[in-house]
């Protein structure tokens, strides 16, 4: 079945710019970011029983035990990486999920790599970002997203949609020079981090307070 990519009712265009004011009204104020959250149908990446709720500042279940990140997560997250920056260059999504952020990224980014450990996960992700036209450019990979992707590093950046107890050097070192790790860090008390990769060393930034489902390792069929 073809996607209803305008929605209607609580999926309308209406109801999504209503999102876009709400976070304009939170903070986010990179144009690019709110152009791109705005472009992308997030009721596509949810279940068709949650679709009225897919534009609510909430995360949603999208099985698996995995989530659909809140929308204003999703733009913070991207004008954090975007910040002082023109362009997000090389990306690299870790935890692709039902594909909704690898679509906003995908509006910024030409060259966009998400890997997802679920197989079940991954199929869905393929489906959801096929239906859109402007998202068939992102590539998805099975893949440890703890690992990263070091055969096809370095990326100038990197974003994880899932809690590490530390930050792994792993994807740290995947970094192109300048480049810019956004991530979620923490267990009981999880923060998101900015790190960057100067010519001699990382730079940590701690930021904002968030709850996210912890990074695992292994693969999943």
């Amino acid at each position: 079945m073809k996607a209803n990519l305008t929605g209607v009712g609580m999926t309308s265009l209406r109801t999504r710019a209503r999102m876009i004011e709400r976070l304009r009204q939170q903070g986010i104020r990179n144009e690019s970011v709110l152009t791109a959250m705005n472009d992308v149908p997030r009721h596509v990446f949810v279940a068709e029983a949650l679709a009225h709720r897919a534009y609510e500042d909430t995360p949603l279940p999208i099985g698996c035990k995995q989530t659909i990140s809140s929308p204003y997560i999703v733009a913070r997250m991207i004008d954090i990486l975007l910040e002082g920056r023109s362009s997000l260059g090389r990306t690299l999504e870790v935890g692709a999920g039902c594909g909704y952020q690898a679509a906003v990224l995908g509006r910024l980014t030409r060259e966009i790599y998400s890997v997802e450990r679920i197989a079940r996960l991954l199929e869905k992700a393929r489906t959801n970002l096929a239906a859109l036209p402007d998202s068939r450019h992102v590539r998805l990979r099975h893949a440890d997203g703890s690992l990263g992707l070091p055969a096809l590093a370095p990326f100038d950046s990197i974003i994880a949609a899932a809690a590490t107890a530390n930050i792994p050097q792993s994807l740290c070192d995947q970094l192109a020079p300048d480049g810019i790790l956004v991530l979620p860090v923490g267990d009981s008390e999880q923060y998101l981090y900015k790190i960057r990769r100067t010519a001699q060393k990382f730079v940590e930034e701690k930021l904002d307070a968030v709850r996210f489902v912890p990074l695992l390792t292994g693969l999943e069929k």
